[in-house]
């Protein structure tokens, strides 16, 4: 979970590929009665540039699974989320921040997956909720 900059630098090495299996803190899903199912699926892409700033693209896979939110019916989602990403050695609001030796990946990854969650788990499309009339 951690490009090693210097090491690739050294090897001009300035692009490349990385992919591994994430397992995320239980707290991380923001629907109730939701979770995360397994582990999570990260890959990804850098570039180095001359300034040392990296560039990643990032894209994390899982699947959503609990209640449905409006009827509380067994429901599962598969979530796939890319995001682009800039580390840099000064430190910004806008940016990543990195010591120009390593990235650890877990902040932009737990983040990724925060931005990735819909507002809601339902169990299928146009679920209206719990049917409350009496048949």
């Amino acid at each position: 979970m951690e490009i090693e900059v210097r090491k690739l630098n050294a090897l001009k090495k300035y692009e490349g590929d990385f992919g591994f299996d994430y397992e995320p803190p239980a707290d991380i899903c923001l629907i109730p009665l939701c979770s995360i199912a397994g582990k999570v699926k990260v890959e990804g892409s850098y570039v180095i540039y001359e300034d040392e700033s990296v560039g990643i693209t990032l894209t994390v896979k899982y699947d959503l699974v609990g209640q449905c939110s409006y009827c509380l019916s067994p429901a599962q989602k598969e979530i796939a989320f890319t995001s682009d990403i800039l580390y840099v050695t000064e430190k910004d609001e806008d940016n990543y921040y990195y010591d120009g030796i390593k990235i650890n990946l877990k902040t932009a990854v737990d983040d990724a997956i925060l931005m990735s969650q819909p507002n809601v788990l339902l169990c299928k499309e146009g679920c209206t909720g719990i049917d409350v009339s009496n048949k």
